[in-house]
């Protein structure tokens, strides 16, 4: 089911009307925070900024995915409950993207220093004592627990709005998808130094259930299901919306692996080939063990993780994948699920500006150059 042009410009029109609201509602939480932190120290304001920056670099997908979640189970626009837990999903993101950063050695995010290296600069800068590097990461390690500190409070004020049955359902929804995250964090780090099993489908099972919980669900799915809850849905309508957000959140984290490999620089603010640099164990290279050779995926192995890695290297990698297949069953899979989401989402009981609006953030999530 297409949407009428007429629902399409309205939703276009209510998601920006959102976007501002958010945006207003962190200045004002970030104004706010940063002043208490600056009664405890002249230096503390400077988490709070690295959080801000961060925060307002993205494409707010979580906190809009959030709100036509609301919209879609009957929530009015803009209304200050579900605006606060947009913002908190926003914070929780960033806490997720410091951390990350972190685990990954990254250097850059959006094509900026990345938190960690940011505060190592300032270190360097002003030529404190001891060693730069120990210092950024302890520092960019207190942002992100603050970052979670401050979504866990937007969090509760949103709860404080609602009775108490939607307060409920949507706080299960919001403490699970913290855990999971912690996990699927765990269970990526751990798959980059430990033995990868001989049997391919056991290594592309795994890879699916990193991909799943460190990023599907609280990328796409549980966004959807706390904005629903919190306009009251009860639990079918939740569950519809989990048939048609995870499948959307699983293809856009297969399109994040294919960009972290095949994605340009110059649009995703990452180096070429970061992903195989960093050690990622993801579907896509998991796949290359059903058509490449033995020696080929001796070879991969012992590319990954490997930060002094060529761009002659990087670009075997590349070929690899593409031929032994791994790259065009990855669209496959992408296409799959994005048919699946479609159809999920035009049996939704909804009005047609909420499915617009859902179906238009579900289109940017998987059909993405960054």
């Amino acid at each position: 089911m297409t949407e009428t042009p007429e629902s399409a410009a309205a939703a276009g029109a209510e998601d920006a009307q959102f976007s501002r609201a958010l945006t207003d509602q962190l200045a004002e939480f970030f104004a706010v925070e940063r002043q208490r932190v600056t009664q405890i120290s002249p230096d503390a304001p400077r988490l709070v900024d690295s959080i801000e920056r961060l925060t307002s670099g993205g494409k707010r997908l979580r906190a809009r995915l959030c709100y036509w979640g609301w919209r879609a189970a009957g929530g009015g626009s803009p209304a200050p409950a579900i605006v606060h837990a947009a913002a908190a999903l926003e914070l929780f993101q960033s806490a997720a993207l410091i951390h990350d950063d972190i685990l990954d050695r990254s250097d850059t995010r959006r094509g900026q220093p990345s938190v960690h290296r940011e505060f190592e600069r300032v270190h360097t800068q002003q030529g404190w004592r001891d060693d730069a590097a120990h210092f950024g990461v302890g520092a960019a390690v207190l942002t992100g627990d603050l970052s979670l500190s401050f979504s866990e409070q937007l969090f509760a004020q949103a709860c404080a709005q609602l009775p108490r049955d939607d307060e409920r359902s949507a706080r299960a929804i919001f403490d699970t998808m913290r855990t999971e995250v912690m996990v699927g964090q765990y269970l990526d780090v751990h798959a980059e130094v430990a033995p990868a099993p001989d049997d391919p489908e056991e290594q592309l099972a795994r890879a699916l259930a990193v991909l799943r919980y460190k990023s599907a669900k609280y990328s796409v799915e549980h966004p959807v299901r706390i904005g629903a809850a919190l306009a009251g849905a009860d639990e079918r309508f939740v569950a519809h919306c989990s048939s048609f957000a995870l499948p959307v959140g699983e293809a856009f984290q297969l399109r994040d692996d294919v960009l972290g490999v095949f994605g340009d620089p110059e649009t995703t603010g990452k180096p070429a080939g970061d992903d195989i640099r960093e050690g990622k164990r993801t579907a896509l290279v998991a796949l290359c063990a059903r058509g490449a050779s033995r020696a080929e995926i001796e070879w991969l192995d012992s590319a990954l993780g490997r930060a002094d890695l060529s761009e002659d290297d990087v670009e075997r990698a590349r070929t690899l994948m593409t031929d032994s297949g791994a790259l065009g069953h990855t669209e496959v899979l992408i296409g799959e699920l994005v048919a699946t989401a479609e159809q999920q989402l035009a049996t939704l009981p909804t009005n047609e500006v909420a499915r617009a609006g859902l179906r238009a953030l579900a289109d940017a999530a998987v059909r993405r150059s960054r």
